[in-house]
């Protein structure tokens, strides 16, 4: 439904004064580094959209930014700073206020300084606030799952591997199957009262891992679709990334060797993606609510016997290391002549004739000795590459070992934060939620168009499934939490869709 329909369909409506008794206001403050020496690919925001109806307003942020606080370059104090200061100036209290981070990642510093991320992300809240207009709102769902994938490879061995480039991949022939991904893009779409667009809201699940050439600062994907977004509405519009229960999902093309890595292509794709999805959303009057609930996370208690059994898998591949014959010179020319002539690879074929016919076992014994030096020699790449990712899984285990410890409590408080906007329900947690979390939210939701949403309201890195912990993945060792805590999140959000 494109503006004009949507006012003409406006007129037939009866509750004309209901409708205008929804407001919003959007407005947004740039937030890129201010350092000298910084490169600067696109610009990155703290962009606000206020939604008011009679006595509620709801806040939401989106700030291109890795976190809200923990890591990357929000400081921890940030949120309680702008909560603080906009319920004192603007009288809205923090918990119908949403905080949320894009998770861009690329190296480096990327956003101004700290006084000026509240100055800024206040005053962009500010402006909507000014700016608040009569609207319609409506939601859909659009779908693309041809650019990510569920890094977490499921082993033979029932192990976990994540595509990361901080260690190999393993082995083709030890990979058994891919986790879940959620390829559907909740898509909120807010008009003006004479039908043009004013913003669209977008929830789609995947790491903004790729960044541009060069490692610029950057969006990332999240930026590129919205520009492609506010560009093809006009009008003003403003287009607000929310991230989903992305955790374990990663680009398809985060790995790749053979060209460039650039988000820009994946950001265009998303953004037409989601163009095509709200053409064909109804916008209409909305109610709006707000919820939160507090709980108490277990702080994970299991991270010593894990170290334990790392360094023990450690002790042993490296022992398995001795008796090593060949090194990479005399490897690399050896393994070739076996795989370009699996059946004679040291003569012609005609010199292990004669070989034979001479009674000779000179070729076949030193081709035994060679076959089993370059078996030794693959087997200590692999243990190489197992060692690699091993020393990458303890140093992390011991951080997370180590802000445990200092927090000196069993337990980590957590937000837990519910929205609903018309047909719409908003589910945000301080979490890296993992898929298959996500996924059980959606199901377990009785409004079809649910958004979950991590990385908001804080920052408590990994969410894993409670059944993914003797795994040994990635994101169980990037983790702080037990795995109690995905029944005390999951019966949270439920709690909160009920009442909502």
């Amino acid at each position: 439904m494109n503006g004009e329909e949507t006012a003409k369909a406006l007129k037939g409506l009866n509750a004309g004064d209901a409708i205008r008794s929804l407001q919003a206001g959007v407005a947004r403050r740039d937030i890129t580094t201010d350092a000298r020496d910084a490169i600067i690919h696109d610009r990155l925001y703290a962009k606000a959209l206020v939604l008011k109806r009679d006595a509620i307003t709801l806040v939401m942020l989106s700030l291109d930014a890795v976190a809200i606080g923990g890591i990357g370059d929000i400081k921890d104090d940030f949120l309680a700073k702008l909560h603080e200061r906009i319920e004192r100036e603007l009288g809205i209290p923090a918990c119908q206020v949403m905080v949320h981070a894009t998770h861009t990642h690329p190296p480096g510093r990327l956003l101004c300084d700290d006084d000026a991320q509240v100055e800024r992300t206040f005053d962009a809240v500010k402006c909507a606030l000014k700016n608040l207009t009569p609207v319609v709102i409506g939601v859909g769902r659009g779908c693309d799952d041809r650019m990510i994938i569920n890094r977490t490879l499921r082993l033979k061995d029932g192990k976990h591997w994540a595509i990361r480039q901080t260690n190999p991949c393993p082995p083709d022939e030890e990979v058994a199957s891919l986790g879940p991904i959620d390829p559907s893009i909740g898509v909120l779409r807010i008009d003006r009262i004479d039908g043009r667009p004013l913003a669209v809201v977008y929830n789609y699940a995947c790491h903004p891992l790729v960044g541009v050439p060069g490692g610029h600062v950057t969006a990332n994907y999240p930026g590129f679709a919205s520009q492609v977004i506010e560009e093809q509405l006009g009008d003003g519009a403003m287009a607000l990334f929310l991230q989903g229960a992305a955790g374990d999902i990663t680009e398809v093309c985060y790995k790749d060797i053979g060209r460039p890595r650039d988000a820009q292509p994946i950001g265009q794709v998303l953004g037409l993606r989601v163009l095509q999805a709200w053409r064909e959303i109804k916008a209409a009057d909305a109610t709006l609510n707000a919820l939160q609930k507090t709980v108490e996370f277990p702080r994970r208690t299991d991270i010593p016997e894990r170290l334990e059994g790392l360094q023990c898998e450690q002790e042993k591949l490296l022992a398995s290391l001795r008796y090593t014959s060949l090194n990479i010179k005399t490897f690399l020319p050896l393994y070739l002549q076996y795989r370009l002539s699996p059946d004679c690879p040291l003569d012609y074929a005609y010199g292990y004739l004669h070989a034979e016919q001479i009674g000779s076992q000179a070729l076949s014994a030193m081709d035994d000795e060679n076959r089993t030096n370059l078996k030794k020699y693959l087997s200590n790449i692999n243990a190489m590459e197992k060692l690699a990712r091993i020393q990458d899984k303890i140093e992390t285990l011991k951080r997370h070992q180590a802000i445990n410890a200092a927090s000196g409590e069993a337990t980590v408080r957590a937000v837990i934060q519910g929205y609903k906007i018309g047909a719409c329900v908003m589910l945000a947690a301080p979490v890296e939620v993992l898929a298959e979390v996500g996924l059980n939210v959606k199901r377990a939701s009785s409004y079809p168009h649910t958004f979950v949403l991590g990385f908001t309201n804080g920052y408590l890195h990994y969410g894993p499934p409670a059944a993914d912990y003797d795994k040994g993945g990635y994101e169980v060792t990037e983790c702080l939490l037990g795995p109690q805590w995905q029944a005390i999140y999951e019966r949270a959000a439920q709690d909160i869709i009920r009442r909502l």
